[in-house]
């Protein structure tokens, strides 16, 4: 390693503070010869993993396309984009963590459908409605319904007043 402002060598470089961050490890650096800070990321390397699409075709999987997908989900929703590459990032690890080398892209689909009934439910029913080709407002109504219901039964959960467990 060499120092981005001077060019020591790693020798000089101190490393001052290590945290995980979602994706790799994270390390704040100082230079001995020149004084000056910086910060490093240390990320697994990805293997190579392919997505089969409905068609049969195979392409890389790209996660700047999955987050261009959802960032088009979530236009004019109050929704942040460190909301949505928190959630790229998620799908990401789930993804690798499978540890196959081809994906369906309707697991996928799945994986950000999933994402998306926690950030936002326009977003959601935007998604929705394209990744399951909705081909009338009667499949739309439906979607819509079964959202209202989960988030009925998230509520009546949320709602319920815990039991004494033991003797308490």
């Amino acid at each position: 390693m060499k120092c981005p402002f001077c060019n020591a060598t790693s020798q000089h470089i101190l490393v001052i503070d290590t945290r995980e961050v979602t994706d790799g490890i994270r390390r704040r650096r100082k230079c001995e010869q020149c004084g000056q800070r910086f910060t490093t990321y240390e990320r697994i390397a990805a293997m190579n993993m392919l997505v089969i699409k409905r068609d049969g075709r195979r392409e890389e999987f790209d996660k700047e396309k999955l987050v261009k997908s959802m960032h088009v989900a979530c236009s004019k929703r109050p929704v942040s984009s460190y909301a949505i590459d928190k959630a790229a990032q998620e799908i990401e690890a789930q993804l690798y963590a499978l540890g196959k080398s081809e994906i369906d892209s309707l697991r996928i689909g799945e994986m950000v459908m999933d994402q998306l009934q926690d950030i936002d439910d326009v977003a959601y029913v935007r998604f929705a409605s394209v990744y399951r080709r909705f081909q009338d407002i009667d499949s739309i109504t439906e979607e819509i319904q079964h959202l209202q219901a989960r988030r009925r039964r998230e509520v009546e959960l949320k709602n319920q007043i815990p039991l004494p467990i033991g003797g308490e």
